[in-house]
């Protein structure tokens, strides 16, 4: 963690010293008689001799076991009996740590707390909370469970409370805080297509879905507010500082969400589009699957099916920012084909390597195709057939094909819910032809693909929405352009073979009628196996899915898709 510095630890006189460490009783401290506090960390400096603070030096190593059990300790029981300033002087940032904790009793209403810290392991400290919330005449039991990290302070190595808003609750990002009051949205009563209702019992990946719904519509669809403690979302929140909004894996925009009811409001209903036969389908696909997401819909109208997360967290189907692979060649091979750079049935170059801006590309597996045609060259995936075309194309050229045909990249979706729209940035060299297959800047999730195999199907984008635009009267986004009725039939022909003899065959086999799929794998730095990109079409319906550090494509998020394509045959 970099060096973030607060206002100044507060002093206070030493307790009584046993050896080396002092001892304080404390009644009712949540983890026995005794808390434990660094011997000199927080004494008086006039206590200090000149030799003592001459002698002293910076800390430095790993942390023995004694020291995070004592500063844990000391957090703990500092926090445990309201002792703001002390408990936010035991972490590193003691700023930050004092302002939320103080909305801990203040803002939160959270009262009668006990912590009660569980077995170390290393730095990291579990620790179980029990409390009670209470807001005028309402009051509720809260119980939960957090971890905090002991790290070694930058500058003089004192052990510390590596200072998170996650040590508070595990739901909460930095920036965010928690309230409790009249809620600021009432709940929403959320319809599948069928009039029939969505819980997150039923459907367990919709939870971030519902409480995006809520979000949107709570003040529109007639309830009324109850009384709650919620996380309410800051400024700071999902930008990527605790690793779970970085670029790579999401975008900013997360829904407040609600921890506790303390008294429940009058839900207004609202209908989507989810059908709930494919959504039961969606939530088997991905169950037990952390890193795998999937979106189906309706290619004519643009109306999302379903939509399901693996790990039932963050919604990576609708938020994700990430590499889309080879699955980008489907926009890639629209925009050769109207530039005239490419034709399905004619001769294209597929070598083993080609080199452009100073980086040297390849094939998977080093492979070549002699005196292949494009088509040979999409339904087998081979990245040099689309570098080799980079000296053609000027760097904006992919951008323009995105936005103009595909509704990409834009950030005007108007879904329903939060979504990240895909992203195409200008770029050039090396950086362009590396976008050309999916990698380099460009950034997808499972509804921005499935939004593009639904463009090559229906003939032009039609937006995804999961709340019709008639239910509030929004506008939906379109596309400047469509493609000519000769490039179109040319992409259809090139999925369709790939779906019956390329990379994507096995995952299709069984698959029947008007079809059409495209595979992807996109590194990843850091990890060992790519992500596997998929996405395809079958009759009206199209689909799209990623399973991240997942391997190939074809053997990971293909089963998948095919399995949501077959089901709503």
């Amino acid at each position: 963690m970099g060096s973030r510095r607060g206002a100044a630890e507060r002093r206070r006189t030493k307790p009584a010293v046993i050896g080396s460490v002092a001892a304080v009783v404390v009644a009712g401290a949540g983890f026995g008689a005794y808390a434990v506090y660094g011997g000199g960390a927080d004494g008086d400096d006039t206590a200090r001799t000149k030799s003592a603070a001459a002698a002293e030096k910076v800390k430095s190593g790993p942390l023995t076991a004694a020291e995070v059990t004592s500063t844990a300790q000391r957090f703990l029981t500092a926090w445990q009996q309201g002792d703001v300033a002390a408990a936010a002087a035991a972490t590193d940032d003691a700023e930050a740590a004092k302002a939320l904790l103080t909305g801990y009793a203040k803002d939160a209403r959270i009262k009668d707390a006990t912590f009660t810290p569980g077995t170390p392991a290393g730095e990291k400290v579990p620790f179980s909370v029990k409390a009670t919330v209470a807001y005028e005449k309402a009051a509720e039991p809260l119980a939960y469970d957090s971890a905090l990290t002991v790290v070694r302070r930058e500058g003089d190595g004192e052990p510390r409370v590596d200072w998170h808003a996650a040590v508070v609750h595990p739901e909460l990002r930095d920036g965010d805080k928690l309230v409790t009051g009249k809620a600021g949205d009432p709940p929403v009563k959320a319809l599948d297509r069928n009039g029939a209702e969505i819980t997150a019992a039923k459907y367990p990946s919709l939870g971030t879905v519902l409480d995006g719904l809520r979000d949107k519509y709570g003040k529109k669809s007639g309830g009324t507010p109850g009384v709650e403690l919620r996380v309410v979302r800051g400024e700071a929140a999902g930008d990527g500082k605790d690793g779970k909004g970085s670029k790579e894996s999401g975008a900013d925009e997360v829904a407040d969400k609600t921890l506790l009811e303390l008294s429940k409001g009058t839900p207004g209903t609202l209908k989507t589009t989810l059908d709930p036969a494919l959504q039961t389908a969606a939530e088997k696909q991905v169950d037990g699957k952390k890193g795998a997401s999937v979106v189906l819909l309706r290619a004519s109208t643009g109306e999302v099916l379903a939509v399901a997360n693996g790990g039932h967290g963050f919604n990576t189907a609708f938020l994700g920012s990430l590499a889309p692979g080879s699955t980008m060649k489907v926009i890639t091979a629209s925009m050769l084909l109207e530039k005239d750079l490419a034709s399905v049935n004619e001769k294209h170059p597929c070598p083993k390597y080609f080199e452009y801006g100073g980086w040297k590309f390849q094939n998977d597996d080093k492979f070549e195709i002699k005196d292949g045609t494009f088509k040979a060259s999409f339904a087998r995936s081979c990245n040099t057939a689309f570098i080799s075309q980079a000296p053609e194309l000027k760097d904006d050229d992919l951008t323009r094909q995105a936005k103009e045909v595909f509704g990409l990249s834009m950030n005007n979706w108007s879904v329903g819910v939060s979504t990240f729209d895909g992203r195409v940035p200008v770029q050039s060299k090396a950086q362009m032809a590396a976008s050309l297959i999916g990698q380099g800047g460009v950034r997808m999730n499972p509804l921005n693909m499935a939004s593009v195999s639904a463009t090559v199907k229906s003939g032009s984008f039609h937006q995804p929405y999961l709340v019709a635009p008639s239910v509030d009267g929004r506008a939906l986004a379109t596309a400047s352009r469509t493609m000519s009725g000769e490039t179109l039939g040319a992409l259809r022909e090139m999925m369709s073979y790939t779906a019956a003899y390329g990379t994507a065959a096995e995952a299709m086999a069984g698959v029947s009628g008007d079809v059409g799929a495209k595979t992807g794998s996109a590194e990843v730095d850091g990890q060992e196996k790519p992500n596997g990109w998929f996405t395809a079409y079958r009759g009206d319906l199209a689909a799209a899915g990623v399973v991240q550090q997942g391997g190939h494509g074809g053997d990971t998020a293909g089963p998948m898709v095919a399995a949501l394509l077959k089901a709503g045959g």
